[in-house]
């Protein structure tokens, strides 16, 4: 029986969860599987991925073919690089040792991949959350100002024709001072 590692899809329209899964290659997509071997979430950033990584590894081993999607995700959570180191040591080009060795460098820089993915990403949305933050203060300022510049013409409009007013009454006071000036030099 030809067996397959495939998604099998669970969860509602527009937020999808996969469930991984050995099924015959004959079997629907969400229909009768063999056995479960993990889930994947693409909906959280980075990609939640959780494998029982032995069993997957078995089912490998044993000639069970991921499909494409699957392939990826095996080879990000390391199982096809650890069949690889294996069919090295089988063929006598490492030893046991040096494929542990090997693996475990990898698994610790992968580790190291995504951890600082987390932190950047983490780090990118405190930043955007002050400038969102900075963006709304300079907002708020400027409405501020807008309602202070029209709360405060008016009051210079009224300041201004005081002054008009004023200036027309000393207008109006000088001709007559000069014409009492003008009388009492007669």
């Amino acid at each position: 029986m030809a067996t397959k590692i495939r998604l099998q899809r669970h969860g509602k329209k527009g937020k999808p969860f996969y469930y991984i899964v050995v099924a015959d290659a004959r079997a629907p997509r969400d229909g009768r599987f063999i056995e479960r071997l993990g889930s994947y979430n693409p909906n959280t950033n980075p990609a939640t991925i959780d494998i029982n990584f032995d069993k997957t590894l078995a089912w490998v081993n044993t000639g069970a073919q991921p499909t494409d999607t699957c392939r990826a995700i095996l080879s990000y959570k390391g199982v096809l690089y650890k069949k690889h180191l294996e069919g090295g040591v089988k063929k006598g080009a490492l030893t046991e040792e040096q494929a542990a060795a090997k693996f475990a460098e990898w698994t610790e820089q992968k580790d190291g991949k995504i951890t600082g993915k987390k932190t950047s990403l983490v780090s990118a949305k405190d930043e955007a959350r002050k400038l969102a933050l900075i963006a709304e203060a300079k907002k708020k300022e400027d409405k501020a100002a807008a309602i202070a510049a029209k709360n405060a013409p008016v009051a210079e409009e009224v300041a201004e024709e005081e002054v008009e007013a004023t200036t027309e009454g000393e207008v109006a006071e000088t001709p007559a001072a000069e014409a009492d000036a003008a009388e009492s030099a007669e």
